[in-house]
């Protein structure tokens, strides 16, 4: 359990790096701040989560079909 909190933490870390890194190097309080104001998508806030959540399904299916193979 901790090892995949540990991969998705990461997941979103290095999406949220990939897509809003000008914003982070430009200014990164004021996009901290305005996060709440956020309409991306239609999703808000929560954005991040779900973008997060769809790649880490993403990898989470061949994995799971790796590990069932090797079991075998």
């Amino acid at each position: 359990m901790k090892k995949e909190l540990i991969i998705f933490l990461v997941i979103t870390l290095v999406l949220t790096i990939g897509f809003h890194y000008k914003e982070f190097l430009e200014y990164p309080i004021q996009h901290l701040q305005n996060f709440p104001n956020s309409a991306a998508y239609g999703l808000g806030i929560f954005h991040p989560l779900v973008f997060a959540t769809v790649v880490y399904v993403i990898f989470l299916i061949p994995r799971g079909i790796y590990k069932l193979f090797k079991r075998k």
